[in-house]
């Protein structure tokens, strides 16, 4: 098991990573999830011995990894760029880790053909890296990660140079395959639908700091603090309460104001179209001019769809609000 303990990494007298604790269990997915600028590349950096300067305590079943260099403890990295070295041909790139190592040819050549058909590129060895798409460079990437069969895997926004429906297709593949493998994996990303898809496991950060962890359901569904909530898509408004609650959009309804006169006045502010759903802002009218909209999800086939414009009210039930101490 990893262990993460105060760790702390600083530039210039600014902490990007603040007194860090985190754990990853055996075979577990832990997604580390912010956004830009919360710290959480740095921290993956820091656990990979990338960082120096870095400090507090990383070890691994209770073994302090403080002098143990990056190369030496036994976890495999893949980057958002893969370092794909263009020079070399697939085979090449996924076996530079395996030379490095002093293997034997015949067991390098066996564990790099393997690994290769492991992520679905049997038959690639002897392609270039230029020949190769973004989705199958990023496999090669992965496989190199692989090859040296880590104890723990860590990933840094790999899926950020793709297209969305790639990036679906391949989460779905990615979580499949660390289950099959039985990998404990340590995956950054900023990207809402990749960690709640991947995880087992999810950590909030922001600003350097962890603001909640928790199975990807229970932070869905409860919110830690006003933060997660606007983080997620969640309103963090007073619209319906005294003070300020959070609520999802799916979570408020446009109604008819003669029906319920305790519905929120407001003007609608903006309308986008989100597939299967508009999400309608609302500026209600009982808040301060500055106070964020409301978002409401409206289904396409609703017999009205406000617009930019249109005076609408609002309602939202007691259980569907989450108060924060």
């Amino acid at each position: 098991m990893l262990g993460v303990a105060g760790l702390t990494v600083t530039y210039d007298g600014f902490s990007a990573v603040d007194a860090v604790d985190l754990e990853v269990g055996d075979r577990e997915i832990v997604c580390i999830l912010g956004p830009s600028g919360s710290g959480k590349s740095s921290l993956l950096r820091a656990v990979a011995g990338l960082e120096p300067d870095a400090r507090g305590r990383v070890s691994w079943d209770g073994e302090d990894l403080a002098r143990v260099p990056p190369h030496r403890r036994g976890f495999g990295l893949m980057f958002q760029d893969h370092a794909l070295f263009p020079h070399r041909d697939v085979q090449g790139n996924v076996a530079f880790g395996l030379r490095m190592q002093r293997l034997p040819r015949r067991d390098i050549d066996a564990r790099t053909r393997d690994t290769l058909a492991l992520v679905g590129l049997a038959g690639f060895e002897h392609r270039r890296i230029r020949e190769l798409s973004g989705g199958e460079q990023q496999r090669v990437a992965l496989a190199r990660a692989l090859a040296a069969e880590p104890r723990l895997l860590m990933l840094d926004e790999p899926l950020g140079a793709l297209d969305r429906a790639l990036r679906e297709r391949l989460v779905a593949e990615l979580r499949a395959l660390f289950v099959r493998l039985g990998l404990s994996t340590l995956f950054v990303t900023h990207d809402h639908d990749e960690a709640f898809a991947l995880a087992d496991r999810l950590v909030i950060m922001h600003a350097g700091h962890i603001e909640q962890v928790g199975a990807p359901a229970a932070v869905w569904q409860r919110p830690a603090n006003a933060f997660v909530a606007r983080f997620l898509g969640w309103n963090v408004t007073s619209a319906f309460t005294d003070a300020p609650a959070a609520v999802r959009p799916d979570g408020v309804r446009v109604v008819e104001q003669h029906e319920h006169p305790d519905a929120v006045a407001g003007e609608v502010s903006a309308r986008t179209f989100h597939r299967d759903h508009f999400l309608v802002a609302v500026r209600v009218d009982a808040l301060h001019a500055d106070a964020e909209p409301v978002q409401v999800e409206v289904p396409v086939d609703a017999a009205h769809i406000p617009d930019v414009g249109d005076r609408v009210a609002l309602v939202a039930h007691a259980g569907d609000l989450v108060r924060f101490d």
